[in-house]
């Protein structure tokens, strides 16, 4: 008996949970930590996967430059007829059909119409290119610079989850602290409608504790709508639906210690760098074409006068050396317009770790700042939430009127928002810091 009363108590608390979980569903909404959310982020978000697209359009760029050292096979079939005499000639030499009859002076002058039906493979293998060698190992260059463009992507992403997130908290605080007040306005309504039917206060009383009833609603009703905003920008972030209201979980706050200086192997500097490396090797490699090529080729070809006929074989084997002395001083030219691209990325290097410089010492005042602010609201609250009691206190003794109670309520509230506020500028304001200081992997 005991058994089957353990079985329907699993039963039905399993049947709740189904029923809690389809509930949610159908309401659109759903719990999510921060750490899930970077997660979800960095392997969802369009802007990574637009990312990985570059890093794998840079790695089939590169494979396309094994050329510089495969081999190139071609294989053709050709079929071709012809009545002029030097060419009808050719096909019978070709296809090693020459009889003493052809050498006769009219047959050679008016030719009929003759046919050849050639089969041809040719092989042409790179051998010393220098040109190409550099192209390749710029190519390569750029594989490491879109893998790094990659990773300060995923570091932004999840820069831009963890402010979606504080905001989502922030918007969450608002709606707790908004409906908090909603009730304790509600509570006063309810106080001084008693008093006001009791006689001892006026109708204005009455009125402005229901005005500010009606703008407590409407606050909430707009803190509500901010939650389902918050929600939908940390969906597309995570590259999810929206019309999902993500519940938060309190976020834990890092305390490690801010960094002064930026490192100098941040992923977009070494980025910067990487392109930098690999103009260099664009420069050296049209340098290089100033230089001797050497090349090897070959060919094996059928010759034939009747279609799918092999009878005639012949080969063609050879190494090239090949020399382009003077361009028209368009090389001159290329290398000197890749020099200067050279030298402008330097200079935007320069500029950007300058810029991310005045950035980080913003950033540290900005959080300095931050810190005391929730010092001097934490005490504002203190004082806000004290003068609240003795006014409420006062008021239901009618020592007070109903103006300085609703005003002592919306102050205590503003002072406990501007507190979510300031913890919400410090949290990011961290996470700032992390992103401007954080090195290349």
């Amino acid at each position: 008996m005991s058994r089957n009363i353990t079985k329907a108590i699993t039963l039905l608390l399993f049947s709740l949970y189904l029923l809690v979980q389809t509930v949610k569903a159908q309401d659109g909404t759903q719990s999510i930590t921060l750490a899930n959310a970077i997660t979800a982020a960095v392997n969802n978000n369009r802007n990574v996967q637009l990312a990985k697209l570059d890093e794998s359009i840079a790695a089939s760029n590169y494979k396309q430059t094994e050329a510089v050292y495969l081999p190139q096979l071609a294989f053709s079939y050709t079929a071709m007829s012809t009545n002029n005499p030097l060419n009808a000639f050719g096909f019978k030499l070709q296809e090693k059909l020459i009889t003493q009859n052809d050498f006769d002076p009219s047959l050679l002058n008016h030719p009929p119409a003759t046919p050849d039906f050639t089969t041809k493979i040719e092989l042409q293998q790179p051998i010393v290119n220098m040109d190409l060698w550099y192209q390749r190992k710029a190519a390569a260059a750029q594989i490491d610079l879109y893998k790094l463009k990659t990773q300060r992507t995923k570091e932004y992403i999840s820069f831009e989850v963890q402010k979606a997130y504080g905001q989502l908290e922030l918007a969450y605080d608002a709606v707790r602290l908004l409906d908090e007040a909603l009730k304790t306005t509600q509570a006063l309504f309810t106080f001084t409608k008693n008093r006001y039917d009791q006689g001892l206060l006026q109708k204005s009383d009455l009125l402005n504790t229901q005005v500010q009833v009606t703008l407590a609603e409407n606050n909430l009703s707009k803190a509500k709508n901010n939650i389902r905003t918050a929600s939908d920008y940390l969906g597309l972030l995570m590259g999810q639906k929206g019309g999902v209201t993500y519940m938060v979980e309190p976020a834990e706050t890092e305390t490690k210690d801010t960094v002064a200086a930026l490192p100098a192997a941040r992923a977009d500097f070494a980025a910067m760098q990487k392109a930098i490396e690999a103009t260099d090797l664009a420069i050296k490699s049209k340098k290089m074409s100033y230089l001797p090529k050497l090349n090897a080729f070959g060919a094996y070809q059928l010759n034939d006068n009747h279609m799918l006929g092999f009878g005639a074989n012949a080969y063609l084997a050879g190494i090239q050396l090949s020399w382009n002395i003077f361009k028209g001083n368009s090389t001159k030219n290329a290398i000197a317009t890749q020099t200067l691209e050279r030298n402008k990325l330097s200079e935007q290097l320069t500029q950007q770790k300058e810029q991310s410089q005045l950035e980080l010492d913003k950033a540290q005042r900005d959080l300095a700042d931050a810190n005391e602010d929730i010092n001097r609201q934490q005490q504002a609250i203190a004082q806000a939430q004290e003068a609240l009691t003795i006014l409420r206190n006062r008021y239901q003794q009618g020592l007070v009127n109903t103006t300085d109670v609703l005003f002592a309520n919306t102050q205590l509230v503003q002072q406990q928002f501007a507190l979510s506020q300031a913890r919400f500028n410090a949290g990011i304001t961290k996470a700032y810091i992390q992103f401007l200081t954080t090195t290349a992997q």
